[in-house]
Formats: structure tokens, sequence, C-alpha cells
């Protein structure tokens, strides 16, 4: 029902006529010194694609790369335990999953949900009238990177690791009780690759209000010093094709909406009549750094950035 034409968050298979499948995998390299936090981290943005898509997790697989003969095993524990925290906190169980010996950690998850067939979220739906609701605010690809030249103070550590770790099990739920046209989750394709994936899959114009969309205030100043993830580079260039930048635009903030981010928030495309609804059901659910960050429109599957 959903997979690769869309470049959905998650593929979607049809079991009978109240269950639909929903299946997704990712994993990365850690983005953090602290192992368990690195689980976390990496089985919530596992988790994010099905919350995309208004699935809820069942099981989940470890994946999981790591040097055995060079760590401490404590720190494979680490990273275990912090995953399967995060699985129980989403309601899911984990069932099996695969190791192999290599030079790098890397852990994640594959990941299994449901959904009614006709009732699941994909980010082809967006329509001309819409507004654009962020859940998440954006800035940790450039402070990951400050991180690892060992320049970001620990209280920002704290502060980027709690928005990574966070679920997004709270949107989706918003989602599903408000009732929205399309999502996707924001990840290393950053705001604008996820919005133009967005626009492309709807035959529609996404239009971002740069000044209105959230950030993490100490990622802008580590931008400025000239923080810039290499990522961030790959895509602007993916997006510059079919991508408006209007004139009047700080610099370091058009930047922000480019930087590529791990486990970010979902993107939440749906009527202007039901707007304030859902900001205030992600109000109530503790997400206090929402926005509406733009609006959709008529146009040819195309992104506009807009002061």
């Amino acid at each position: 029902m959903a997979g690769l034409e869309t470049a959905s968050d998650a593929g979607i298979y049809r079991l009978t006529d109240e269950i639909a499948l929903v299946q997704s995998v990712d994993f990365f390299t850690p983005v953090v010194d602290d192992p368990y936090d690195f689980g976390q981290i990496a089985a919530a943005n596992s988790l994010s694609d099905l919350y995309a898509m208004g699935a809820r997790p069942l099981t989940a697989m470890n994946i999981l790369c790591f040097p055995v003969k060079e760590e401490r095993p404590e720190v494979l524990g680490d990273i275990l335990r912090g995953g399967i925290d995060k699985i129980h906190e989403a309601g899911a169980v984990l069932v099996g999953g695969h190791s192999v010996e290599d030079s790098e950690p890397k852990y994640g998850l594959s990941v299994t949900g449901i959904v009614h067939p006709e009732r699941f979220i994909s980010n082809a739906g967006a329509r001309a009238g819409d507004v654009l609701v962020l859940t998440k605010p954006l800035g940790t690809g450039v402070l990951a990177t400050a991180h690892k030249a060992g320049l970001l103070p620990q209280e920002v550590v704290g502060r980027m690791t709690s928005v990574m770790k966070a679920l997004n099990r709270e949107a989706s739920e918003a989602m599903i009780e408000t009732g929205v046209n399309a999502a996707t989750d924001i990840t290393g394709f950053g705001l604008v690759g996820h919005g133009l994936e967005m626009a492309e899959a709807g035959g529609c114009r996404l239009v971002f209000s740069a000044g209105k969309v959230p950030l993490i205030r100490e990622a802008l100043e580590f931008l400025r010093q000239g923080f810039i993830p290499e990522g961030d580079y790959e895509v602007r260039r993916y997006c510059n094709r079919k991508v408006e930048i209007l004139p009047g635009i700080d610099r370091f903030i058009l930047d922000m909406l480019f930087d590529a981010q791990t486990s970010g928030g979902l993107l939440v495309s749906l009527p202007e009549s039901r707007a304030e609804a859902f900001v205030l059901a992600l109000l109530q659910r503790g997400l206090v750094e929402v926005a509406v960050v733009g609006r959709v429109e008529e146009g040819p599957g195309c992104v506009r950035i807009e002061p």
C-alpha cells in the first residue's frame, strides 16, 4: 500500500480489511559519547518512521555493528539497554536481532507496527490550503558536529540528547486524534529535503516561513561559528533543483532549514481549520516547542522559503 514510490517513511502491506503491516529499518554511528543515550536515540529514530505514518509499534529487532576486540563489553551492554528501554517506552517488544563485528559501532532497529489500512498517514496527502506544523526544533546536526569537535558544553549536550531521544509517539497520537492530511519525520534530509519529498509526493508546493521555524538556540550560535555538517551540503545539492529561496532571509537561519537531523520531529500537513486543535493537542501532551511553520499551495512538487 505504500513504499518506494513516494519515498514513504515506512512500507505498508495490507494483511486484512482491518490490519496493515508497517515496517521500517534504520541504524547509524554514534552521535553522542554516552552509549546508553546513543542506544535510546537510535531506537527513537527507528521508531519515528512508524509514528510518522500513524502506526502503533509492536516489535523491534536489533541491528548492531560493534568492535568487540577494541571496546569494553560494558559499552555494548549500555547501547542495547538504551535501545530496549526506548522500545519498552514505545509499548513494543524486542524479538531478536543480528550483530556483526565492525571497526565502528553502529546501532538501530528493524521495526514492525500495525495500522488500519484506511487510516494510515502518508507523505503524499498534503493539499493546497493546508498549514504545516513542526513538532521538534531543528539544530541537532549542527550540535552533533560541534560535539564531535569537543566544543559543546555539557548542558548543551544534554539539551541536544533530550531532543533526539524523545519519541514522536505523542505527536503521532495527536495526529490521529485531530485528523491530518500528510506527515513525515525530519531526519537526514533536513526540513527542506523532507518537505520537498512531501511536495513531490503530493503534487503541491510547500512554503516555509523561515522566521517561524523552531530552532535550538545554541545550534544557531555554533552555526555562526562555522560548524556546518557535511550532510547539510548534500541536502542543499539534492534540493536546489526545486527550491525557491526568497530574499531577506538570515543566511544562518536558512542554513538551519537544511540541517540534517537525527531523530527529528514530525512535519505535519493539515487543514487550517484543524491547526489550532492540533497544536493544542500537542501542548497538552507536553510538546512545547511546536510551531506552525508554513503552508501548502498549488504547485508542481516544489518548495519555497520566505522570510
